[in-house]
């Protein structure tokens, strides 16, 4: 076990310890960063989306930015401005950096702002750089854009577009925690109302950039590989399924970005499971928060109420393993 591996397990740890019931955010979260992804968190208010970014942020001491996404907002107050100033009595434009400037950049929901808004984290989100007045400026070397919104109240936002969406590395759905959990979030809260803060063990972030390299490292056989591409044809060519509702439930399949995605997070859990290798169960594992954002489904489908979920079922079911 390496000193980096210890590290991203008293990450999750630490994490967990702040954010009761949803072990399976934890967990995207730290994938997505071992991949270098971003996130789309999905949920009602009060499912703990902000406070997992915020703890996040918080154990491996980096900067975070925090977007209100808002009808009025402007590109600018995302990437950064051109700013007039007078120096020596002469005229000269300063850029004024904007809040993508850090580590991970919180983009509250997300969805209430227009998409000339959305559009501004395009660059940033696949290259890591942003372009202002013809200028291009770098982004910090560990940078992750984890975006919220809101599945019910649909009233005046803005649906983000297929090409945001597949950016995304994942899509994580949060419900509400069981009763349990429910009971431990009560007795969290109200400690931390009454108790002085603890001691967070905080994580040197050069560990996370060590994990990548031994992530990619992690060995995929050819046959795991046919098999990212069968689930990925699948998307495609659902015709090709003729005894399955497939071709009638998805009208666009998921690009190349879902293949080179689903192998990426595959490694990375395989590598957080200890292992040197990935098998099917490391693909299944992660299929669903990388696939559900990447399917467009048909009007018969959203018709009669099919998930992507549902979808990503039956293609599982249909698909058979190398």
């Amino acid at each position: 076990m390496t000193e980096s591996y210890q590290a991203i397990l008293t990450l999750k740890e630490q994490i967990q310890n702040s954010v009761i019931g949803q072990e399976h955010v934890v967990d995207a979260l730290l994938l997505s960063l071992l991949t270098n992804g971003n996130v789309l968190l999905e949920g009602l208010p009060g499912t703990a989306k902000t406070r997992s970014i915020k703890s996040l942020a918080k154990t491996l001491s980096v900067t975070l930015g925090r977007v209100q996404f808002t009808p009025d907002l402007l590109p600018s107050d995302v990437t950064g401005t051109e700013v007039y100033q007078e120096v020596d009595g002469k005229p000269l434009l300063t850029f004024q950096q904007g809040p993508i400037f850090n580590n991970l950049l919180l983009a509250d929901e997300i969805n209430r702002s227009p998409a000339k808004v959305q559009a501004a984290l395009l660059e940033a989100m696949e290259e890591r750089q942003i372009t202002v007045a013809g200028k291009t400026y770098k982004l910090p070397e560990l940078f992750m854009v984890l975006a919220t919104q809101n599945p019910v109240e649909q009233e005046g936002t803005y649906p983000l577009p297929e090409a945001q969406m597949d950016r995304f590395l994942m899509k994580i759905n949060i419900d509400y925690p069981d009763s349990a959990a429910e009971k431990q979030i009560i007795a969290l809260v109200r400690g931390e109302e009454v108790s002085v803060k603890s001691e967070v063990n905080q994580v040197d972030p050069e560990h996370i950039f060590n994990a990548r390299k031994q992530v990619h490292k992690i060995h995929m056989s050819e046959a795991v590989v046919d098999y990212i591409v069968a689930i990925i044809m699948a998307t495609r060519q659902p015709d090709t399924y003729s005894d399955s509702p497939l071709s009638a439930w998805i009208n666009v399949g998921s690009s190349p970005r879902a293949s080179i995605a689903i192998d990426k997070a595959a490694r990375a859990h395989a590598w957080l499971k200890g292992k040197d290798f990935v098998d099917p169960d490391d693909v299944r594992s992660v299929v669903y928060p990388v696939l559900r954002h990447r399917l467009v489904l048909s009007y018969d489908a959203l018709a009669d109420g099919i998930s992507p979920d549902q979808v990503i079922d039956e293609i599982l079911n249909q698909v058979a393993v190398a």
